[in-house]
């Protein structure tokens, strides 16, 4: 099966690295991808959010499967496009794709769908911004109502910084907030039987301590093992199984991986958030956990026969990815810097490393983004994974970069 994956980021070299696992898979393309992408897949300089240049690569390369990475190809119709040629796709149409491309969509049709979620007000004024904030009270949750890859949302007691996001959005959704412990949970879905993976827990805050801006996403770790008993069982039948029902009832199925992010509040689960794609970074840890091949997940969803495949396996121990990030992460991050210490850091046993905002200049790897590498420890339990991903962490050379250091060092109570 030759797989064509589109993206440049953490995510599509976890994606990679997995498919470069299945023997099934025998050609690997990416596009545009990234450093680390180019030593186990074949990349391509494209504009993945192009419908018509996706198609015609993908044709060219008598490509079997078509696997969309980001959020905004799916969003601008790429997915369309692809099945209108008659390649295998794997990812939702437009359509579908708005869970995450609307907040507001979300919203819609969660509460036709009777999945527990926090209560929401959309605001297309200053007045009804003003209205929604009085009316939830601090700390203030504001997102954007579009994608804002991964920084569109606002958690703040300071009442002038909420209302400053919102006059910076066209349309904004305000939220009551809710407490408890973060969780995320991806489900395989061929638009009727859903299939979950791990759930796993990421770190949004950029600094220790969960200080700072929001970001894309500064660390993960999997299994979760303070998650209750019956988690996953219970996601799924309220919450991921009744939307994907949902959005196959308003004849848009849903094809791809549906990401849930998650609360677990005193009063119940309750979602955050849906992404219509692999979350970064907890693609990361998730996937370097499965040990059922990937490109033949992948493929039953895109064919409609999730329903016929084997419960998935899982390998034992545990994962935690730290991200490096760039100066000025998640400002307006510093680019062009040399990279160093990847191949020392992967003399670490247990420890590999991912690329996400990386590219060649002159042979040698430099930035190209906000996240850069996402540094990977394995181990029999999440503190041995922890102790090799910082080892490795430690042995990256990148001038002005940051790190979180308290990944995974806490569980939830």
């Amino acid at each position: 099966m030759r797989v064509l994956v589109l993206g440049s980021g953490g995510r599509e070299h976890a994606l990679i690295r997995s498919l470069a696992q299945d023997p099934q898979v025998t050609a690997l393309h990416c596009a545009p991808g990234n450093v680390g992408t180019s030593a186990v897949a074949d990349n391509h300089v494209l504009d993945p959010t192009d419908p018509v240049a996706v198609v015609e690569l993908a044709q060219r390369l008598g490509t079997r499967l078509v696997v969309i990475g980001p959020e905004l190809p799916l969003v601008n119709g790429v997915a369309d496009a692809v099945r209108r040629a008659g390649l295998l796709c794997f990812g939702p149409d437009r359509a579908a794709a708005q869970i995450e491309g609307s907040k507001a969509f979300a919203k819609e049709v969660m509460a036709e769908a009777g999945v527990p979620t926090a209560a929401a007000r959309v605001c297309k004024d200053t007045d009804e911004v003003r209205a929604a904030l009085d009316e939830f009270g601090p700390p203030y949750v504001v997102k954007d109502d579009g994608l804002a890859a991964g920084k569109g949302v606002v958690v703040t007691v300071d009442r002038e910084h909420a209302e400053r996001h919102a006059d910076d959005c066209d349309r904004v959704v305000i939220e009551e907030y809710l407490e408890g412990p973060e969780v995320s949970l991806f489900a395989l879905t061929d638009g009727t039987t859903v299939v979950p993976l791990l759930p796993a827990q990421d770190y949004k805050r950029a600094y220790d301590g969960d200080e700072g801006p929001n970001t894309g996403g500064m660390g993960a770790y999997t299994p979760l093992p303070w998650a209750p008993p019956g988690l996953v069982d219970e996601v799924v039948s309220t919450i991921i199984q009744p939307t994907v029902d949902e959005l196959r009832r308003r004849e848009t199925p849903y094809v791809g991986v549906l990401y849930a992010g998650l609360v677990l509040t005193p009063e119940g689960v309750r979602v955050i958030e849906f992404n219509a794609r692999f979350g970064d970074p907890e693609t990361q840890v998730v996937l370097d956990r499965l040990a059922t091949p990937l490109g033949g997940l992948l493929e039953a969803c895109a064919i409609g026969g999730l329903g016929s495949v084997a419960p998935l396996e899982w390998r034992p121990g545990a994962a935690v990815t730290v991200v490096v990030a760039a100066e000025n992460y998640p400002g307006t991050p510093v680019t062009d810097d040399p990279i160093a210490g990847v191949e020392e850091a992967e003399t670490v046993e247990g420890a590999y490393v991912l690329h996400a905002g990386t590219k060649l200049h002159k042979g040698l790897p430099v930035t190209a983004g906000g996240r850069v590498l996402s540094v990977v420890g394995t181990g029999p339990d999440i503190a041995a994974a922890r102790a090799t991903a910082y080892a490795a962490a430690e042995r990256i050379r990148l001038r002005g970069s940051h790190y979180r250091t308290d990944i995974a060092a806490e569980m939830p109570r």
